[in-house]
């Protein structure tokens, strides 16, 4: 088989090829189909090297089949289509500092950018069966974590009103379900163009923030003064300021990504103020991403796959996300070569 590990004395990824291995008891060997990319992929190689982590398989999302299953592995048969989750050891529950080791692709396991992987029986769920293989390959990181912020940490209400950053793919999803949701969606973009596209996902009110800078401000006059009740927060130190400004009563801050950079220092008094709150995500369980196949399934959302990179073009399709200038998500597919 073939995969891509890091490399410390290159200080890059490379291809490699090994032995299919057999899975031992409990694990179940899958076939990858295809492979989907999150910024946190290109944060963790170039750590990689800062930290002197030699050999790593990068990634935490896949989807493909079930291709053999050790003794004892009762879950899935072979042949059954299955999607990885982002953490082996967080079934259910409250998440546990003791969790974060096991997350695919990090600086203590490996990832899922091969052919073939061995994983815990506990670490894949079933396929939606309406979406591809390239489609379920987009939910481990980004759905998941989408799904977390807006219906475990502070569920919707039917007079919510959702401010999403961006238009990468945890935005995109966190679009997606709040519209299926029926609830009111604010998208930020750079992009016109991006706007437009997210307006056909059921984007109700567009900002583009390039145009308008102080973007906060178009929130209040948006919501009447009201705010957001709900702010996907993946910009960091440059946007953190302005969602405290026009987050509205009770509401929350789903804090998620640092896109421009970890140097976050804002003024937190207003939250008291308002009597809200900030929730920090990280991704989410197996039973969350269970509960949201059966939400994607129940009201037919497909998931917004910008480009699709072949195996021999992973190291392009990194590259690309280096840029942040997708639209949704980037996935590479793995048996399509």
């Amino acid at each position: 088989m073939r995969y891509y590990k890091f490399s410390a004395a290159e200080r890059k990824l490379v291809m490699a090829e090994a032995e299919i291995p057999e899975p031992g008891p409990g694990q179940i060997r899958v076939r990858i189909a295809a492979a989907s990319l999150n910024y946190r992929d290109v944060f963790m190689v170039s750590r990689f090297g800062d930290v002197g982590i030699d050999n790593r398989i990068p990634l935490s999302d896949a989807s493909g089949a079930v291709d053999a299953v050790g003794d004892g592995a009762t879950r899935f048969r072979p042949g059954d289509r299955v999607a990885t989750i982002f953490f082996p050891d967080w079934i259910s529950g409250r998440f546990r500092s003791s969790y974060a080791p096991s997350a695919f692709g990090g600086e203590s396991a490996d990832g899922v950018l091969s052919e073939y992987v061995i994983v815990p029986e506990r670490a894949l769920v079933a396929s939606p069966a309406s979406l591809s293989d390239v489609e379920v390959a987009a939910l481990p990181c980004a759905g998941v974590t989408a799904w977390h912020a807006l219906f475990i940490r502070a569920p919707l209400e039917p007079d919510d009103r959702v401010l999403i950053q961006g238009t990468g793919g945890v935005a995109l999803f966190a679009l997606q379900f709040a519209h299926a949701a029926g609830v009111r969606c604010i998208v930020l973009s750079s992009s016109d163009e991006k706007l437009e596209r997210a307006r056909k996902l059921g984007a109700s009110d567009l900002i583009n923030y390039r145009n308008t800078p102080d973007w906060h401000l178009a929130v209040q006059e948006i919501t009447q003064g009201e705010g957001a009740t709900h702010i996907l927060e993946v910009g960091g130190q440059d946007t953190y300021g302005r969602s405290l400004q026009c987050l509205a009563p009770n509401g929350t801050i789903a804090q998620i990504g640092v896109l421009t950079g970890f140097d976050l220092r804002p003024n937190l008094l207003p939250l008291s103020r308002l009597n809200a709150n900030i929730a920090g995500i990280q991704t989410g369980s197996r039973r969350y991403f269970e509960d949201m196949n059966r939400f994607i399934e129940e009201h037919e959302i497909t998931p917004v796959v910008d480009r699709e990179f072949a195996f021999d073009e992973a190291l392009q399709a990194f590259a690309h996300m280096a840029e942040q200038r997708h639209f949704g998500k980037l996935v590479i597919n793995v048996a399509g070569g």
